[in-house]
């Protein structure tokens, strides 16, 4: 997870003084947007001077997924006090939520889930903010031969893979990596929200249908 979210972390800090950002604003927005696609998109716009709605829309139509994430998980979180709750959606970023997916999956009666989710979390958010601030302080020092852009989508992958356990998942997976490559072109990174949607909307599609076919054949 680290080693993913540093590279990652270290190319928005670039991306984001190449774009003409001071490297204190960019070290400010990790620390308080802790959200890597976003940024690079808010990064992207800010760089091409797009309107400020324009950023905001864009990255709160990003950000949305969070949500879906955090429905996902509230099941699991909520015997828990509102703080620790809303310390938990305010660190639930893609790789701590695949992770705490993965463990909650598994159903240990000893495991504290505030503790795991938070310390999953807060590591992130240290490495993250760290990673950005060296890469907008040093990153135009960086050669072009490190080419680490490859660790994000290839350490998630690792992560997606052994969380499709059943149908309904593989097609939600299918659904939405197919239309995310298609719609990559779609102004504003609309294509990743609708793609999200979509996968979303063909798992629970194909959830009911195969429940509907058990009970036919009960």
């Amino acid at each position: 997870m680290l080693l993913g979210a540093a590279p990652f972390g270290l190319i928005t800090g670039v991306s984001a003084v190449a774009a003409g950002m001071a490297a204190v604003d960019v070290t400010f927005m990790s620390l308080t947007v802790f959200a890597g696609a976003s940024q690079l998109a808010a990064i992207a716009l800010i760089g091409s001077g797009a309107a400020v709605w324009v950023v905001l829309l864009t990255v709160l139509m990003i950000n949305l997924r969070h949500v879906m994430y955090a429905a996902a998980l509230a099941p699991q979180v909520r015997d828990l006090g509102l703080g620790s709750r809303a310390a938990i959606g305010a660190v639930l970023v893609d790789h701590v939520y695949a992770f705490a997916s993965l463990r909650f999956a598994k159903r240990e009666r000893d495991l504290d889930r505030r503790d795991y989710v938070l310390g999953l979390g807060l590591t992130m958010w240290l490495v993250w903010t760290g990673a950005t601030a060296v890469g907008a302080f040093a990153g135009a020092q960086l050669p072009p031969s490190w080419q680490l852009d490859f660790a994000v989508p290839l350490m998630f992958l690792a992560l997606l893979i052994p969380s499709i356990r059943d149908r309904p998942g593989l097609v939600a997976a299918l659904t939405g990596g197919g239309l995310a490559l298609a719609l990559a072109g779609l102004p504003y990174n609309l294509g990743l929200v609708s793609a999200a949607l979509a996968g979303i909307a063909a798992g629970t599609i194909a959830d009911t249908l195969l429940a509907a076919r058990r009970g036919e054949d009960a």
